[in-house]
C-alpha cells in the first residue's frame, strides 16, 4: 500500500505541469491542438472557472457526450478542479437512453458535440428537451430533468444552437472568476471525493451509474502505467473512447500518473 498515491486529479495534473512545463501533454493528429502540460493544465484551470460562473459547484454533475475530442478532456480536467463529477456519455447513445442518464444522474450541464455516426445530438437533445431553445443558457427547466439546466455546445460550427452555450464561451466567462474564489474550491477537493460517474449495463437492467473517485482512478491508471512500463519519454496513441474506463482511467489517467504523452484518435 505504500506506494498508492493519495492525491487529486486535478493536483497531480498540477504537479506534472511544474516539473515538464514545456513537454508534450496531447497530441492531436486529425485536428490543430497541442499542448504541453502547463498549457493543459492553465486551459483546464479556465474551463473550471467557466464552469464555475456558469453555476457548477463542488459535487454537481456534468455530462460529457462526445467522441475523442479535445473538449472531452477538458471538461473532465477541468471537473476534477473544482470537484465536480464527470458523467460519461456512451456516444451510440438515443434519446430514450440519453434521457435514463440524464435524470438518473442528475447531471446538471451537458456537454456535447454534433453528432456520431447516424446519431444527430443536436436533433436527440431537441426531442428530449423541446422547450432548451427558447431558454437562455443556464436557465433551463424541465420538471423531467430537474437538475439539467445547462447544455454546452463543443460542435464544429461557430454559433450554438438555439438555448445552447458555445463552448468558446466559457473562456470568456472564466474571466469573471477570480483566483481567490477558485482556490477556495480547487483546495476543498479530496482524494477521496467523487470526480466521475461511469454508466455499466452490468448483466441485467439499465445500466447503473458507478461511482468512482479521485483515490480510485488515480491509483488504477498508475497501476496500469506501472505494468505497461510507461515513462515520460513514452507517447500512447489512444485508440479507445474517452467514455469508457479504458480510454479514461486505463489510457488517460495511466499517462498523467507517469507524465507520458497523450496521442488521441
Amino acid at each position: 500500500m505504500d506506494d498508492m498515491m493519495n492525491i487529486t486529479v486535478s493536483k497531480l495534473l498540477e504537479q506534472v505541469a511544474r516539473q515538464y512545463p514545456e513537454d508534450e501533454a496531447v497530441k492531436f493528429t486529425d485536428r490543430d491542438y497541442r499542448r504541453t502540460w502547463k498549457e493543459f493544465n492553465e486551459e483546464a484551470e479556465t474551463i473550471a472557472k467557466g464552469f464555475l460562473e456558469m453555476g457548477i459547484q463542488k459535487g454537481d454533475h456534468v455530462a460529457i457526450w462526445a467522441t475523442n475530442v479535445p473538449e472531452w478532456m477538458l471538461t473532465f480536467f477541468a471537473c476534477t478542479k473544482i470537484g465536480a463529477v464527470l458523467v460519461t456519455v456512451n456516444t451510440a447513445y438515443k434519446v430514450f437512453e440519453l434521457e435514463y442518464l440524464l435524470r438518473q444522474s442528475d447531471s446538471k450541464m451537458l456537454v456535447m458535440i454534433d453528432r456520431f455516426k447516424k446519431n444527430d445530438y443536436v436533433q436527440i437533445i431537441n426531442e428530449l428537451c423541446p422547450t432548451l431553445k427558447d431558454c437562455k443558457p443556464g436557465e433551463y427547466d424541465n420538471p423531467m430533468l430537474p437538475y439539467l439546466k445547462t447544455v454546452v455546445y463543443a460542435g464544429n460550427q461557430e454559433t450554438a444552437p438555439a438555448g445552447m452555450l458555445h463552448w468558446k464561451e466559457l473562456y470568456q466567462k472564466a474571466e469573471k472568476i477570480d483566483e481567490e474564489t477558485f482556490r477556495e474550491v480547487y483546495d476543498s477537493v479530496n482524494p477521496q471525493d467523487i470526480c466521475n460517474m461511469q454508466y455499466t449495463s452490468g448483466t441485467t437492467g439499465f445500466p447503473k451509474g458507478v461511482m468512482l473517485t479521485h483515490y480510485n482512478i488515480v491509483n488504477n491508471g498508475k497501476a496500469i502505467g506501472d505494468c505497461m512500463k510507461f515513462t515520460h519519454d513514452d507517447k500512447l496513441c489512444i485508440v479507445v473512447p474517452f467514455f469508457h474506463c479504458f480510454g479514461m482511467v486505463l489510457a488517460m489517467m495511466a499517462c498523467l500518473t507517469h507524465s507520458t504523452a497523450m496521442v488521441p484518435v
